[in-house]
């Protein structure tokens, strides 16, 4: 399982939901927390998953663009 943490945003990712859910269930005893949900977009990195497939794919294609936008 993987926990990343920036500021105020946690995204807990693993191959378990249950081995999710167990942290999930100690931060929000501790910390007032909200689920968005499945993760689409965070710190200019576009997530894609398949889950049938097993696939997680990233990309920064929007972030790349915006910043050639700039120059």
């Amino acid at each position: 399982m993987f926990l990343t943490l920036y500021v105020d945003d946690i995204l807990l990712a693993g191959n378990k939901m249950e081995m999710i859910q167990t942290p999930k269930q100690s931060l929000s005893s501790i910390f007032e927390m909200k689920d968005i949900g499945d993760v689409r977009y965070i710190l200019g990195v576009e997530i894609t998953q398949n889950h049938s497939k097993k696939l997680l794919g990233l990309s920064q294609e929007a972030y790349i663009s915006k910043i050639l936008e700039l120059l």
